[in-house]
């Protein structure tokens, strides 16, 4: 196999490609999509709602419209939600940056597109490492050829859909062009999924046809027809049994015509979806117990509205804030709409959760927008004996970005003080490529992506890339990951910048030494250092000594073509390198001191 074409191309200004009107002036001479079908709330001009009355061309002008704008925008500044009433519709629905698609029925199948919605790479060379920051959820998807494209690298979730055919997950037309990191949940593919060149890919709570393909690192939790487990030849990794999850919370339509957010109930030791067998377990809230937030809306209003006991719906756009948001209430929702999108100003947290049970964030991209912030969002406030096994709060598709866009930085992006914790989807990337002014070892710096420090914290899909220091630090005991994906630093300047002590470089999953019981299945670390300083890394995961500390079915990639240095081990001691060159290493587990190979 080839090596893959680097992410570490530069996007300089990523121009919109052509202004796309408010909704409100979006004429394609039949109806136009509304901001506002259900009588009770405005969800503003970038979240366009369409119903089956609106006619396919009106619907497929105003889609493609926003398409034309959003295909390459990769650091722009539009967000958009493209939103379903139930019903049928003959459209195709490509899905650029920053655009969420998603249905407003109770089921996935209330919501039918006789079409595509898909993901590809033709703005890129057909290179799909780079489509990031986009979803789609709660539709059926029909695809007239049998066939499904969703060829996505990190940060483009797709949940709670039922795909009625086949599923490819790498662009078109086949052949050396790579997608690299996606995430699946709560969803049926009645065909056949292919990965084709999809390097690494979790599969959580779904239901297949088949599965053929693999590369790198494939995880199934809790999949109805997953492949047997067989890594590293060919390299899955299965899980029987999802032990707790809830699913993201997601925006619906009630009988009357009223908007509410519905909140999955959740579910332990399960396998398939949610809505299979009906509707699924869960309480609606209605949207009228929300503050509605725009872009514009200050921090401080928001935590009015918060500490007056509402939810948070936050509407497609950039909210640039200078003091975090609050969330103090047990069972606060708090949803983002079109990668909503949260820009600290002032060296500033965004989000701060209390210790408390049962809060849900998601659908959000944080980003640091200054210099010196501590923390970007913060769940529970120093270590707790609160136990919130039966009322977990939960983080859902929460992606942070320092760097890229905009220069700043911020020490740690996400850190977890309580415990009891699911996080299901997390991409944490300080960014290794972007506008101009926006990346360097010394303008976007940030140490750790991703620090726990409460116990039994589970997280399903942790994609933490490029900090400078440990990038994942786990402190707290009891954890468990299932899937796991990173890359180090690329633009590490010289061995000294990148070592502490006597170590070369820092691990990237680093277990602290105090802790007696963590767990962890399928993970990749890998290597590209583009400044040609032969860096060396002693190890890609650091780990203690003792049998309740147990990795199964981990790896190490070394991208650094023709170039020097690389990664000496793959666990500890142990494991061979990668270096000076393409290379890869897989070893089924380690625990205790001893390595299975």
């Amino acid at each position: 196999m080839s090596v893959i074409p680097s992410r570490r191309t530069v996007l300089r200004g990523a121009a919109v490609a052509a202004a796309l009107p408010l909704v409100g002036t979006l004429s394609t001479g039949a109806a136009s999509a509304s901001s506002a079908p259900c009588r009770d709330t405005d969800l503003g001009p970038n979240v366009l709602v369409f119903d089956p009355s609106m006619g396919d061309a009106a619907i497929q002008a105003q889609v493609d419209a926003v398409f034309n704008v959003q295909q390459s925008n990769q650091f722009g500044t539009e967000r958009y939600a493209l939103a379903f009433m139930p019903g049928s519709y003959n459209v195709d629905i490509n899905v650029g940056f920053y655009t969420h698609v998603l249905g407003l029925g109770d089921s996935p199948d209330d919501v039918v597109i006789n079409g595509h919605v898909t993901v590809d790479a033709q703005w890129f060379g057909g290179n799909g490492t780079q489509n990031f920051w986009r979803a789609a959820e709660n539709l059926c998807i029909v695809p007239p050829d049998g066939l499904e494209r969703w060829a996505v690298s990190q940060a483009a979730p797709m949940r709670r859909t039922h795909v009625k055919g086949n599923m490819t997950l790498w662009p078109s037309p086949p052949g050396n062009r790579w997608s690299s990191g996606g995430f699946l949940a709560d969803s049926v593919v009645d065909g056949q999924v292919e990965s084709g060149s999809q390097q690494q890919w979790l599969s959580r709570n779904d239901t297949f046809g088949s599965w053929t393909g693999a590369n790198w690192n494939m995880v199934f939790v809790g999949v109805q027809g997953a492949p047997a487990q067989s890594f590293p030849t060919p390299p899955m990794t299965t899980v029987d049994r999802t032990p707790a999850v809830r699913e993201k919370p997601f925006l619906t339509v009630d009988a009357h015509g009223s908007y509410q957010v519905f909140v999955p109930a959740l579910r332990r030791d399960s396998t398939g979806t949610t809505w299979a067998s009906g509707k699924a377990a869960g309480h609606g809230i209605a949207l009228s117990r929300f503050h509605v937030a725009r872009p514009g809306d200050t921090a401080e209003t928001i935590n009015r509205a918060l500490a007056q006991g509402r939810h948070l719906l936050l509407t497609p756009g950039v909210y640039r804030l200078s003091s975090p948001l609050q969330v103090s209430r047990p069972g606060t929702v708090v949803l983002g709409l079109g990668l909503a999108t949260l820009q600290a100003t002032h060296g500033n947290s965004l989000i701060e959760v209390a210790d408390v049970g049962d809060v849900s964030i998601a659908g959000v991209l944080l980003e640091a927008a200054s210099a010196g912030s501590g923390v970007l969002l913060r769940v529970g406030d120093g270590r707790s004996r609160k136990n919130h096994a039966e009322q977990p709060t939960a983080l859902f598709d929460v992606f942070v970005r320092i760097g890229g866009a905009v220069p700043g930085g911020a020490a740690v992006s996400v850190q977890i003080d309580s415990n009891d914790v699911i996080v299901d989807h997390i991409w944490a990337w300080r960014a290794d490529h972007g506008n101009d002014g926006s990346v360097g070892w010394a303008v976007n710096p940030a140490d750790t992506g991703f620090l726990v420090n409460g116990d039994r914290v589970t997280v399903y899909g942790l994609f933490v890339e490029h900090y400078q220091k440990y990038e994942v630090l786990w402190n707290g005991n009891h954890g468990r990951t299932y899937f796991f994906q990173n890359e180090h630093p690329y633009d590490v300047p010289t061995q000294a910048a990148w070592v502490h002590g006597t170590t070369n470089g820092y691990a990237a999953y680093k277990v602290a030494d105090s802790v007696t019981d963590h767990h962890a299945w399928g993970l990749g670390s890998y290597c590209f250092f583009n400044l040609e300083a032969d860096i060396y890394t002693d190890r890609a995961y650091e780990v203690p000594d003792t049998p309740g500390v147990v990795f199964t079915d981990l790896m190490t990639v070394c991208l650094n073509g023709a170039g020097g240095g690389g990664i000496l081990h793959c666990i500890n001691d142990s494991g061979d390198p990668v270096q000076n060159g393409f290379g890869t290493y897989s070893m089924k587990g380690y625990s205790n001191g001893a390595a299975a190979v």
